[in-house]
Order: C-alpha cells, then sequence, then structure tokens
C-alpha cells in the first residue's frame, strides 16, 4: 500500500471485532453468526463468475480510463482574484489523491470502509450483515457496500435500493478491483462523491464548509467531513450543528478502534473549534457584468456544457479594483443626472486597452441587482454624430481627402426610397464652405452625409467590419449620422484602433483558458494586425483633438492630448462621448431603457464628456503622458 494514502499505520484485521454484528440481530448466537457469515461469504464468492455472465449489459468499468468527472469552471481577473464559479449541477473541484489530507483519508475509509486495503472489491463480512438486516425487515434497509461498490454505483447505477442493484454492484466492483489500484479507486470515490450543499468531491466540500483546501483539513474537520458522507444534508454543519459534531464524534471514535489515532488524538480532535466557512456553492459573482461578458464569450467558443462541466481555469483581462472604480463612477454620475433632473436614466461604460485589444472595465447599467441587461454589450443603440469618424477615415485611407479638403456645409437633398432625405445640423443653419476638420471639431452633419455619400456607404462599412463591428449595418444615407444600433463595446474597441494607429486585434475579455490541469486551452497573447492606413488613422486622431481642445468635446479635457467625440442622437434619445488616449480607449453612453427622450438640450458634449472625463482623469493616475504620432510621420495614400 502507497504510503500517500494512510501515511500512518495501514488498516489491520481488528481484534474484538471492528462491526459490532451481534447488536440488533435478536437471539441470533456468535456461532450461528460465524456460520451463517461463512455460508454466505462461500456462495458470494463462488457464484460472482455466474452472475457476471448474467449481467453481461453491465457497463463496462474500462471506460473509467479516460473518465473526467465533472468540474466547475473558476473565473479570475487578471491578478488572479477569483470572480466567480460556473457550474451546472455539480460543483467539483478534481484533486489528486496526494493533495488530500490524510487526516480525511482516514476518516472516510474508518467510517465507509476500514477493509478497503484488503478486500476485493465485496466484504463479505458486509453483505452478510446487511443480508441478515434486510431478511429479518423484509426490505433492503442495509447496504454494506464497500468504497469500491459506492463508486460504481454512484458512476453506472441508480440509486434504487433493490438485490439485483446489489449484485450489480458487487459485479462492477469486482471488475473495477481488478483494473485500478486501490489508490485510483479512492481517489476516484473522494472526487466523486456528493457532500450537500451542490458539492461534489472532497476539494470543494472542504473549500466550502471550512474555507481551505482538502489537504489543510484538520482530524476534527475531517471527521466531521466523513461523518456526513451518509446523508449530507441532514448532517450538515450548515444545517444542523449538533448532528454535526455527533457524527464527527462516531468518527472520531471508530478511527480509534482501528487503532489509526490515539485516544488523546480523539480527545484533542473534539474539542476543536470548528470555523464554518460562507456557503459558496451557488455564491454570486463579485463582478457580474463580467463574469456575463465572459462567460457570452467562452459559450461561444467552447459551448454552454464545456464551460459549466469542463473545469476550466480562466484569467480575465480585468483588475477587478479597476473594474469596482468604474462601477462606482458610473453610478455616482446616475445620482447626479438624477439630481439634474435626468431621471431614470442609465449609463454604460467600456474601456479597452488599444495596446492588446483588451477590456479593461465594463459597466453595462447603473444597478445590476435591479436590472440585470447590460446595456454595454447587449443594447444597440443610434450613437449620432460619435459615428463620423468612421466615415472621414474611410475618405482619408481612399487617398482624395485631407483633414483640410474643403465640404460644403448647406441645403441638400438625397433621394431616399420613395421620397428624399434632407439632413439636417444640430441646431438648424448652414456654415457654407469649411474643412473637414472643421466640420468634425463643431460636429456639422451635412458634410458627414456628402463625403459619405462620395466615398461610398459600402466603404463605410467594410471599415467597420475590419475593426470589429458586428452589429447589423445596411448602407443607408443617413448611416454617416449613426443611423445604425451599435453597442458601446464596439465603439470603445473601435476607437482603439484609432488610439493604436490602425494596429487590431479582437476586442476580449479573456486573456488566458487552461484546463483543472494547467493545459491551455486558449492564449489571447495579443497579436495585433496593421488593418488600418497609419496615416488616415493618425489624421483621425489629429481632427479628434481639435474636438477636445476647442470643439463639442471641451468637457473632456484631461490634462493629457485626448481624442474624442461627441454624439447626441435627435429628440436626446442617446448621449455618447467616445475618447481615447494612446493607452486607453473608453466610451461612455447614456440613454433610457425605454428609448424615451432624455429631455431638451441634453447633448454629448455637456453630459456624457464630463463622465468620461471623471472616469479617465482618475483611471490615468500614475500612467505617464503619451502623445499621438503626428500624420506627417506616414506616408499618405
Amino acid at each position: 500500500m502507497s504510503s500517500s494514502t494512510i501515511d500512518q499505520k495501514q488498516p489491520q484485521e481488528p481484534s474484538p471485532p471492528i462491526f459490532k454484528f451481534a447488536q440488533g440481530v435478536g437471539k441470533v448466537t456468535g456461532g450461528t453468526l460465524l456460520g451463517i457469515t461463512m455460508l454466505t461469504s462461500s456462495v458470494i464468492a463462488g457464484g460472482l463468475v455466474g452472475l457476471a455472465i448474467s449481467f453481461r449489459n453491465l457497463p463496462d468499468v474500462r471506460v473509467l480510463r479516460t473518465y473526467a468527472p465533472t468540474e466547475t469552471t473558476y473565473i479570475y481577473d487578471i491578478k488572479g482574484k477569483q470572480l466567480a464559479s460556473i457550474h451546472g449541477e455539480a460543483n467539483r473541484e478534481v484533486v489528486p489523491l496526494n493533495k488530500i489530507s490524510p487526516n480525511l483519508k482516514r476518516a472516510v475509509l474508518a467510517i465507509e470502509d476500514s477493509h478497503f486495503y484488503l478486500h476485493h472489491g465485496i466484504n463479505p463480512n458486509s453483505v452478510a450483515r446487511a443480508l441478515r438486516a434486510n431478511w429479518e425487515k423484509g426490505s433492503v434497509v442495509e447496504g454494506g457496500s464497500t468504497i469500491t461498490m459506492q463508486l460504481v454505483k454512484n458512476l453506472f447505477l441508480s440509486q434504487k435500493r433493490a438485490v439485483s442493484r446489489k449484485v450489480a454492484e458487487s459485479v462492477l466492483a469486482i471488475r473495477l478491483e481488478q483494473i485500478f489500484s486501490k489508490n485510483q479507486i479512492l481517489e476516484m470515490y473522494l472526487n466523486q462523491v456528493y457532500w450537500g450543499h451542490n458539492n461534489y468531491g472532497v476539494q470543494t466540500a472542504s473549500q466550502s464548509y471550512f474555507g481551505k483546501k482538502a489537504s489543510e483539513l484538520t482530524l476534527g474537520e475531517a471527521a466531521m467531513m466523513a461523518g456526513m458522507i451518509q446523508a449530507p444534508e441532514e448532517y450538515s454543519p450548515f444545517v444542523n450543528y449538533k448532528i454535526a459534531k455527533q457524527r464527527q464524534a462516531l468518527v472520531l471514535s471508530r478511527m480509534r478502534e482501528v487503532g489509526w489515532i490515539t485516544p488523546q488524538d480523539e480527545a484533542a480532535a473534539l474539542k476543536q473549534t470548528i470555523k464554518r466557512a460562507e456557503r459558496t456553492s451557488w455564491k454570486s459573482s463579485e463582478l457580474p457584468y463580467i463574469t456575463d461578458a465572459v462567460l457570452a464569450e467562452l459559450n461561444k467558443r467552447f459551448g454552454a456544457d464545456i464551460v459549466q462541466k469542463g473545469g476550466m481555469r480562466v484569467q480575465t483581462t480585468i483588475d477587478a479594483t479597476f473594474q469596482q472604480m468604474a462601477e462606482r463612477k458610473v453610478s455616482r454620475w446616475h445620482n447626479r443626472l438624477e439630481s439634474y433632473g435626468v431621471y431614470n436614466n442609465e449609463i454604460a461604460l467600456v474601456a479597452v486597452d488599444p495596446r492588446t485589444h483588451f477590456v479593461k472595465a465594463m459597466v453595462g447599467g447603473v444597478n445590476r441587482k435591479k436590472s440585470q441587461f447590460n446595456r454595454a454589450t447587449q443594447s444597440r443603440r443610434q450613437p449620432g454624430s460619435a459615428f463620423k469618424p468612421f466615415v472621414f477615415y474611410t475618405a482619408f485611407a481612399s487617398g482624395k481627402y485631407t483633414p483640410n479638403s474643403w465640404v460644403y456645409d448647406g441645403p441638400i437633398s438625397y433621394r431616399d426610397g420613395g421620397g428624399y432625405y434632407s439632413p439636417r445640423n444640430y441646431g438648424g443653419g448652414y456654415s457654407g464652405g469649411m474643412s473637414i476638420r472643421e466640420a468634425l471639431r463643431v460636429s456639422q452633419n451635412v458634410p458627414a452625409v456628402i463625403i459619405g455619400r462620395k466615398v461610398g456607404l459600402d466603404k463605410v462599412i467594410a471599415t467597420l467590419r475590419t475593426i470589429g463591428f458586428e452589429s447589423p449595418i445596411e448602407p443607408v444615407v443617413s448611416l454617416p449620422l449613426g443611423a445604425v444600433g451599435v453597442t458601446p463595446l464596439e465603439m470603445a474597441g473601435g476607437y482603439a484602433a484609432f488610439a493604436s494607429n490602425g494596429w487590431y486585434s479582437p476586442t476580449t475579455f479573456i486573456a488566458r483558458v487552461t484546463d483543472s490541469s494547467g493545459n491551455v486551452l486558449l492564449d489571447n497573447t495579443p497579436k495585433p494586425k496593421l488593418v488600418l492606413d497609419p496615416w488616415a488613422a493618425a489624421s483621425v486622431t489629429s481632427t479628434l483633438q481639435g474636438v477636445v481642445t476647442s470643439g463639442t468635446g471641451k468637457n473632456a479635457q484631461i490634462g493629457r492630448p485626448a481624442a474624442g467625440k461627441t454624439g447626441t442622437t435627435s429628440s436626446e434619445k442617446d448621449v455618447w462621448f467616445v475618447g481615447y488616449v494612446p493607452q486607453l480607449s473608453t466610451a461612455v453612453w447614456i440613454g433610457k431603457d425605454n428609448n424615451r427622450s432624455l429631455g431638451g438640450g441634453i447633448t454629448g458634449g455637456v453630459y456624457a464628456a464630463p463622465i468620461w472625463r471623471d472616469f479617465m482623469a482618475t483611471a490615468l493616475k500614475g500612467t505617464p503622458v503619451e502623445y499621438f504620432p503626428s500624420p506627417s510621420k506616414f506616408e499618405r495614400p
């Protein structure tokens, strides 16, 4: 026997008898019982080969050579802090036998199967006792199952008590012992057994009940856990601590009887103060918006069943402290807007690192407890003028336009379906001839529509697809003014491509995924590709800097070079500010879930830009100032 299994004295055939068979047997004498036991043992041992022939339809235990029990998936922040555990019906973390406390192994064997290392799958003495009790009661009232029999029952058979199932258990147990070592069987059992409150396996149960790994369990804790196996919900210390202590005492007494602990060990374990942890089996995520987004990304790539049962270890791109800061900012600004009379407002915020396209923060609403709807990833709202940079980038990349190109701002109409579309500027009026730079700085609408028509709306859509936009987009005449539903996540990721001067990786919440053994399943180490023309991207940035320094985005100034664009839709239903520095791109959206107006005069420059400024000022503390590259450093297309 391996020393890793018990780590002290090997279990010995005890004397006096381990099981007090005479208790509850009525007037049966020791000699009669011995005769029954010997006869039953002979019948069982001699007849199992024949019984095996009758059970040809039983499962093939050899499948356990490649068996992988369902395991809980864990989600962590970028620094390794656990954010959530994801599982189906079984919350389980598999651990090897040498990572399980010897105290627990001894305790479980003592109460469940003290002859485990001596029998070959069944224990005739235990079976004889069970047969006698069942015969007297006229029904199945006692099991007599070994650890091996319990394992095959849990894995292959129904839980219904019946003589036929007991025989099937015996046949499968013998087969299992012929293929696997004792240590392998014990390891499978301890990782498979149910410990109550949706905890499967020793590691998850240990964490749930005592807040520690299975390798760290004390004798007192181990005995309490072992005592729960027969009725885990009833014997749980969370349910009835008094009964849990009684079961603990029974296990400790049994361990002393078989000689695996001393009376002094027993007394000390009984006196030990048991510190119960909080229930963690169904604990909600600390960062639910992030967890939901990560799950959506995982399910899309791997499938929901594998995510819930595959025991993944998921490292997200999120720093929990940074995310919590973003959530606090959104909550405070929601309250402030309410005080301004902007009632029932919702706010979404997404921040993306342009160098990696890792999402660094994402807030899907003002109160996740009241509404689980994620407006940052699930709500497609019109971006208004915040869409214009994508139109002007496409124009710059065509080689036909520069920021100083002249464009007409005046009355104009285009055929649209059965009628005509005549774009108007916010607030009315026209400015006549002006540069693209000026048109973007003061957010005139007509020039954007004209340029969009000239470069081709299909080409504008192609630009969006290149930088990760997946929302449905139609080439309608009003598209340059943001007549399309997009998410804040798409907007932050799109502007991040400008911030990185055309380098792009798919925007993601996930940095790395491994299985429970550390094998890499997904590595999102950034592999950026140059997908935008550098001169055109730098020209967009140069133009958007003017929006912040002296245009509609003046309220977004943060004391360092920044570029961005305001967005306000008709009737003030959606207001935006999307902006960036070289290290961070952030989108802020404000609106109402019922798509009603926020109120007259509510604009992105007045309401969304200050939220962006507040968040970015905190987010960039301690971050060195960086400058955008000049378009003159690149060759014009």
